[in-house]
Parts: structure tokens; sequence; C-alpha cells
């Protein structure tokens, strides 16, 4: 299985909104200590699990570093570097209230950047983990929004919330979505 946390590279990006998925990601390097597999033509940095007390051997984790508008020409080329048939992608939704956990296989892009990219080169049909950041006030905002640091009272939550998401990952490369979606979804945290 290839997991992916969507979000953009560089220092000015890394705590907004738009990059949960890489924040994940990094979570899950972390934890299971992966090692970096990376190479110039995936336009990503891609990891493998070293910890292989879940059987973790076969699966990957990468961070696409084309920005959230190309994410799929990095997923493309790992994907298929590795023939990987499952894709899992971790993204921010701004359909879904901040904190909430939600997955689901295939579906619409939302107007999701990043989603639209990947619908374009893999198709539709991988396993959205669906992180809710909320929405702003007027949909003019968006992208100042997305682009945004999470609020002081959204980053005590934040954490917590990762880790939830990290475990709920690992709960997809051994049980169904279904099964994963009863135990970790939740519908938001109070801030």
């Amino acid at each position: 299985m290839l997991i992916v946390g969507l979000g953009n590279p560089g220092a000015e990006y890394a705590q907004t909104r738009h990059n949960i998925g890489f924040m994940v990601i990094d979570e899950l390097i972390k934890k299971f200590n992966a090692s970096s597999v990376s190479s110039s033509s995936f336009l990503g940095e891609c990891f493998k699990f070293e910890n292989t007390r879940v059987s973790l051997e076969n699966h990957f984790l990468l961070k696409p570093m084309t920005y959230m508008n190309l994410s799929g020409n990095s997923v493309i080329k790992v994907k298929n570097f590795y023939k990987q048939d499952k894709v899992v992608v971790i993204h921010d939704d701004l359909d879904l209230p901040f904190g909430a956990l939600r997955f689901k296989l295939g579906g619409g892009h939302g107007g999701h950047n990043g989603l639209k990219s990947l619908d374009a080169n893999i198709g539709r049909e991988y396993i959205r983990v669906r992180m809710g950041i909320g929405k702003p006030q007027h949909k003019g905002e968006v992208a100042s929004y997305v682009l945004a640091k999470f609020t002081g009272e959204e980053q005590a939550h934040l954490s917590q919330w990762i880790d939830k998401t990290a475990k709920a990952v690992v709960s997809l490369l051994t049980n169904s979505m279904e099964d994963t979606s009863s135990q970790f979804s939740q519908k938001s945290i109070t801030c």
C-alpha cells in the first residue's frame, strides 16, 4: 500500500491547514522509524517502514514535493515504481468541521486541487482519509484559509488528532476500511 500525505514543501507551509497530510506522514515516519527510499524521479520524499511488527515491509509513505496542485505527478511515479495497487491519501477537507476524521473510497475532489491532480493521474479509486479543517466565513477566503496556520486553540488539539489519524492509517494496512472507519471516525474536536 502507498500512503500519501498531501501538502506543500517549504518552511512557510509547514504548520498550515493544507499540510495536515504531511504532518500525519511525519508522525508515521517518527513512530515507525521509516527510512528514506527517495529518488529524484519520484518528485517527492518516499519512505519505507523499518519497524515490521505489524508486517509493514511492503508499505510506503510519500510526501509529494510538487506542491499541492501537481501531487498526482509524484504519486503516479512512486505507485508505478513500487507496483502499488492500493493508495491511501491523507488530506485536509474544508467540508468537515475541525478535527473530524472520515474515511471514503473514491468520490469527487470537492474542489481540492491535490485530489484533482490525483484523480487525473491515478483515477478516483483510492482511500481518502479526510481530516476536517472547517471553512472560512467567506468563499473568497478559501486560499488564504487553507494556507494559514492552525489557531492556538486548534494547535492545542493537533498532536492528539494527528496521533489518532496515524493509528487509523496503520489500521487500514491490516483491516478493512469499514472496520477502521467504525473504530476511528470522529465528528469534530471542540475547541
